[in-house]
């Protein structure tokens, strides 16, 4: 494999996309989220809406990628059934999970909705009808039931009734921040990407006597770290205790993408110091690849190897590799790669395993559970290609962006 080759990763993003394409299409609505490592569908019944949204997104994002415009089809049958089963007309939120097509739990999640956005997002994007009215009408239920001005950042979680939890959440505003650079990209309206800047700052700030500045998880209603959140579950599926590595290095890869709309000079050595100290930490030192969590000594303390920790590292060792033409970059991008070829992808089914313990073995045959779909490997891929297509960075290379920016603009 040479996996500086675009084309090699292009085959990738395909043969991954083959694993759940067409077999994950519901033709009742939407797609089936929980799938074996062979392909089969194990329920067919249960929906969660961060799979749901994310079903678009790797649909939209497939479509821009190929070309195929049978992709824009199916990305608009998942924004179906996010507008007429997950969204609920009487309390004007989205279900955060559905039996059988009806509600099972109400709450409100922001993180559920960052997705949303997402969604909506990459659809508008890729030229999916009715994309745009859904993205300005996500974005304002975010304003209106989380966003925090004096914070700078989104609140987590509200009952049906709209009533704020009283915890606070890294990971939602991070994805949030994602969400809202797509949205910018996508409409070329400076309000988004000026909004994840925001966040962007808060969050980093809120860090900042951390020794690397890792990005703790956890916090109270004022903003205040809560260190014991979860400390007796480390491994939950959002809300994990600890400084998780695959955070660290995400937010590297968000700093950059902010780099090349708002460029400050803060942004390019935060990126580094978070990934370089983040995967050097947490690289298993006798099995290898990168680990789920550490401790507030920056020791390991949930050795468990996660697709999307090893799948957002080596995106953002290409991007800073691109940024910076350093070769310490380009060495965890193989390191990383090397890990996830031999232990983390399926190559006679496609896609990737879920998570692996620190031996490499996985826990089950379940490839997909609900929250699962890929998009964070096939992501990670096209993020690659563009930084391999970029050549050395420049100031002309934000340009281009801005134009894209301006392209969509002036197809509104």
């Amino acid at each position: 494999m040479n996996i500086f080759d675009p084309d090699f990763l292009d085959a990738h993003v395909r043969h991954t996309m083959a694993f759940y394409h067409p077999r994950a299409i519901d033709p009742q609505g939407g797609f089936f989220h929980y799938l074996r490592d062979d392909g089969e569908i194990l329920d067919r019944r249960h929906r969660h809406l961060v799979s749901s949204a994310r079903y678009v997104v790797i649909h939209a994002r497939y479509a821009r990628h190929t070309g195929e415009a049978e992709y824009r089809h199916w990305a608009r049958h998942g924004l179906d059934f996010l507008e007429e089963r997950h969204f609920q007309p009487d309390y004007q939120g989205y279900a955060w999970t559905l039996w059988d097509s009806a509600v099972e739990d109400d709450t409100n999640h922001c993180y559920g909705l960052a997705f949303v956005l997402l969604a909506y997002a990459e659809a508008l994007k890729a030229d999916v009808p009715g994309a745009r009215p859904g993205l300005q009408a996500t974005h304002a239920m975010l304003q209106r039931r989380f966003w925090e001005a004096s914070h700078g950042r989104f609140a987590d979680e509200a009952d049906r009734h709209w009533r704020l939890d009283g915890y606070r959440g890294q990971n939602a505003n991070m994805h949030a921040c994602e969400a809202l650079i797509s949205a910018y990209e996508a409409t070329g309206e400076g309000h988004f990407v000026d909004q994840a800047m925001t966040i962007a700052r808060a969050i980093v700030a809120a860090n900042r006597d951390q020794q690397n500045g890792w990005i703790w998880e956890h916090y109270d209603a004022d903003w205040q770290r809560d260190l014991e959140y979860n400390r007796d579950d480390p491994s939950h599926l959002f809300r994990p205790w600890g400084y998780q590595v695959g955070h660290q290095t995400e937010w590297a890869k968000l700093l950059l993408m902010l780099e090349r709309h708002r460029p400050e000079d803060w942004l390019l050595p935060t990126a580094e110091r978070l990934f370089q100290s983040s995967v050097s930490a947490g690289w298993h030192p006798e099995t290898g690849g990168l680990v789920y969590g550490l401790d507030l000594d920056g020791r390991i303390s949930d050795p468990d190897k996660y697709f999307w920790v090893q799948a957002e590292s080596f995106a953002a060792a290409a991007m800073l590799g691109q940024r910076t033409g350093r070769e310490l970059y380009r060495d965890w991008y193989r390191r990383l790669w090397a890990f996830s070829w031999q232990h983390m992808i399926d190559h006679e089914h496609g896609a990737w395993y879920r998570v692996l313990d620190a031996d490499n073995r996985r826990y089950s045959d379940v490839k997909s559970p609900a929250g699962k779909v890929d998009y964070h490997t096939m992501g990670a891929c096209q993020d690659a290609i563009a930084a391999l297509t970029a050549g050395p960075y420049t100031q002309g290379r934000r340009g281009q962006a801005e134009e894209e920016v301006r392209r969509h603009e002036r197809r509104r």
